[in-house]
């Protein structure tokens, strides 16, 4: 129990004595050893390391999980040490929801059967976003966060200690110099013109005290100094080990560019394959357009009007006078019939339109050949 005492008593002067240390500095009443130039610019390197070390990762978890109650739920499963439950993504949940919905409208109607293409398309949507999330939380994040709770803590840890040392070692400084000052006044002559003769025995012996205690401070100044400076270097190597930090984040953060890019390729194959799909689907807005546009007049009359033809005869469509435009085929196309134009990707042709076409496709023409094209695959030039 003493022994605690003893400890808690040093400990708490040790405390004190630092503080007053550097109340002191701050109030410019005492002197502060400096580091150099490249050890502060060390400091200053870390610090703006980790400051936006932070920040990205920060930011890059909003980005993969932009939902906040799952990011803590996820924190939370990490620090138990516990596996975290395989969520649904927002693509694949939106799938299921399609299909389920196309079933209840039935798979063959034309609403059913687009639903079913596009919820499996986005089903695939999903599955590459959730490898997406795996690969990016794996490359980029965990290393960020090994670098915030692991390297950074262990050099926080090694300059706050460096800091007290430094300290210590200014106490020292102050202790020498204070008792020097006290040696100098013991030692100095005698004056016999003193009023009051002082006790010459005794400031003797106080100016030996004083000697006694300036090699004291000495031997506690050199200690103090070498535990600093081993401190200092010790510090010194973690704060150059940045630049290999910076290395390892360079690595990862090409790892993540990759898998983005990955992401994101598989996301556009997964869409132009949708939009061949659905361009092969029976076109449900022209049907409907048929029917609200017909009248029982002119079914009387025997007359079809060019929207109510159910099959365009390509062979007679003719180029207008005017009208004709230059188009990019953005990706490549196979025509479901004969009444349409294969196209392929990076190609010029020559479209227009003709009376009672739907608006989602053109006619287009590449020399002698010629057929209905999808607007969506055009970028129209002219």
């Amino acid at each position: 129990m003493d022994f605690n005492v003893k400890k808690l008593a040093s400990g708490a002067g040790l405390f004190f004595t630092r503080a007053v240390q550097f109340t002191e500095e701050k109030l410019g009443q005492a002197e502060k050893t400096e580091l150099d130039a490249h050890f502060e610019n060390l400091m200053s390197r870390a610090d703006c390391t980790k400051h936006w070390t932070e920040k990205i990762f920060r930011q890059t978890e909003v980005l993969l999980q932009p939902n906040p109650s799952a990011r803590i739920e996820e924190f939370l499963y990490e620090k138990l040490d516990m596996k975290a439950p395989s969520r649904v993504t927002n693509g694949e949940l939106l799938g299921q929801y399609m299909e389920d919905a196309a079933k209840e409208f039935g798979s063959e109607s034309p609403y059913g059967s687009t639903l079913i293409k596009v919820g499996e398309c986005e089903r695939r949507l999903g599955a590459a976003e959730r490898e997406f999330l795996q690969t990016s939380a794996i490359s980029f994040l965990t290393p960020l966060r090994n670098f915030l709770e692991g390297d950074w803590r262990t050099i926080s840890k090694e300059r706050r200690l460096l800091e007290n040392l430094r300290l210590d070692l200014d106490a020292c400084k102050t202790r020498l110099k204070k008792a020097k000052m006290a040696e100098a006044k013991a030692a100095m002559a005698p004056d016999f013109q003193e009023t009051r003769p002082r006790n010459y025995v005794l400031s003797a012996s106080a100016s030996a005290l004083w000697t006694e205690e300036v090699e004291k401070a000495e031997h506690e100044l050199r200690v103090a100094q070498t535990e600093f400076d081993r401190q200092a270097e010790v510090t010194r190597l973690l704060l150059e080990g940045i630049s290999s930090t910076h290395v390892n984040h360079l690595r990862c953060l090409n790892e993540f560019v990759e898998a983005q890019a990955a992401y994101y390729k598989q996301c556009h194959f997964h869409m132009q394959e949708l939009q061949k799909e659905l361009g092969r689907l029976p076109n449900a807005f022209a049907l409907n357009s048929t029917h609200t546009m017909a009248t029982p007049g002119s079914a009387s009359d025997g007359n079809t009007s060019p929207v109510e033809t159910d099959t365009l005869k390509i062979e007679e469509v003719q180029a207008p006078a005017t009208g004709t435009r230059k188009a990019k085929v953005l990706y490549d196309y196979d025509a479901a019939d004969s009444s349409e134009l294969s196209l392929l990707a990076d190609e010029l042709i020559t479209v227009y339109t003709v009376p009672g076409m739907d608006s989602d496709w053109l006619i287009g023409e590449r020399g002698n050949q010629k057929g209905k094209v999808p607007v969506t695959y055009l970028e129209l030039l002219s």
